[in-house]
């Protein structure tokens, strides 16, 4: 078996760019009859060459160059694929139902001192994920390992926790939205 020399970054000495135009065209067609849209195989591809450039150097055998290519390409549409069922993108129109109803008059006077207000009125099991989600903008996951709860704890307590949340929003008396000195909160 003939070893390829490879330069400092672990890359075949050949070059990269031979590389990806000896490769990219089988890639993006694997892609895209993976994802069905050209955008997706494109993005796909793209990370795969990108995932070579980092670890590529960790493959002996570079004859198998092609089969390591194919197979990253696979996985990362794998891990798309888990993402976007994690976490669906929806439209705001379809979610309308979803939203909690929070009258006009009560958002024109919000301003992010009463948020903080109310984020300090919500018991302390509920606040910490309501604050890691909301303005820490973490994951489930990522709330479970940081608050050491497993997720489903994670997800109860962000439930209950939009919920008094959203009472608290909803019942902002005029005189706690005033700004520290005295006058009413600007609009946002």
């Amino acid at each position: 078996m003939a070893r390829i020399r490879r330069n400092d970054r672990g890359l075949p000495a050949g070059d990269f760019e031979a590389l990806v135009q000896r490769y990219y065209t089988g890639l993006y067609q694997f892609a895209l009859s993976l994802s069905h849209t050209e955008a997706d195989a494109c993005d796909l591809a793209q990370q795969t060459f990108y995932l070579w450039a980092r670890k590529g150097h960790q493959v002996r055998d570079l004859t198998k160059v092609k089969t390591w290519l194919f197979t990253t390409l696979y996985r990362e549409f794998l891990k798309t694929q888990r993402r976007q069922q994690r976490f669906p993108h929806i439209a705001l129109s379809e979610a309308d139902a979803e939203l909690p109803p929070i009258p006009a008059e009560v958002v024109e006077r919000l301003d992010w001192h009463t948020l903080v207000q109310c984020f300090r009125q919500i018991e302390e099991p509920y606040r910490a994920p309501l604050v890691l989600f909301y303005l820490g903008e973490h994951s489930y996951a990522e709330i479970a390992k940081i608050l050491a709860v497993p997720i489903g704890t994670v997800m109860s307590r962000l439930s209950r926790g939009k919920q008094k949340l959203h009472a608290r929003l909803v019942t902002i008396p005029s005189q706690e939205v005033a700004s520290p000195n005295g006058r009413q909160a600007r609009e946002l």
